[in-house]
């Protein structure tokens, strides 16, 4: 697709490379506190990793693979800022490569304080009825998820799936399914070391 290889094989070498640069930059097996008040074992902080030139390009090329097998009619990609914020560039970007653009948006946490009030950027690219796919960074509850599908709902977007980078694999991926959004992630806990 223009200039760039999205077959199985070449996916699976950017899995294999992106999960190497995740448990490298990313990945730190400790004691913490999440931002849904669990404590856990280990810490994966996305950004860290989707930052990076590579890192970007390679989730980018993987979420929007994952996204065309499993969402096809999506037109757009985002979700809750600021974890979803890199994915949806990533894939948008990438969509744009392929010829087969998906417009991203932003799902902001509280309404913009000033002009128009908005909750979504890039909302003016999609017509209302628009089916998208949410995207995440970690999903441990499913908390941002959630909040992004229940928001995009309410400014009449259609939600068809959500797509992470890692699951793990505490519930949060059968809390967002009880909304009638499926789950996929490139990543679950059991790639990480132990």
């Amino acid at each position: 697709m223009n200039g760039f290889d999205l077959g199985p094989l070449a996916l699976e070498a950017d899995r294999r490379r992106l999960l190497a640069l995740l448990t490298e930059k990313s990945y730190a097996k400790k004691r913490v506190v999440l931002s849904s008040g669990r404590e856990s074992d280990f810490y994966i902080d996305c950004k860290k990793t989707v930052l990076t030139a590579e890192g970007h390009w390679l989730v980018g090329r993987l979420m929007f693979a994952q996204i065309m097998s499993e969402a096809p009619g999506a037109v757009g990609v985002g979700g809750l800022t600021l974890g979803a914020d890199p994915l949806a560039s990533s894939v948008s970007l990438v969509s744009h490569l392929a010829q087969r653009p998906l417009q991203a948006f932003l799902v902001r946490k509280e309404p913009k304080g000033h002009g128009t009030g908005q909750w979504i950027e890039g909302k003016s690219s999609l017509a209302d009825g628009a089916p998208v796919a949410i995207v995440e960074d970690v999903v441990t509850t499913g908390a941002s998820t959630i909040k992004a599908i229940e928001r995009a709902r309410a400014e009449q977007l259609l939600p068809l799936a959500a797509f992470a980078v890692v699951d793990r694999q505490e519930g949060g991926r059968q809390a967002i399914e009880a909304l009638g959004v499926k789950v996929f992630s490139l990543f679950t806990r059991e790639d990480f070391p132990r």
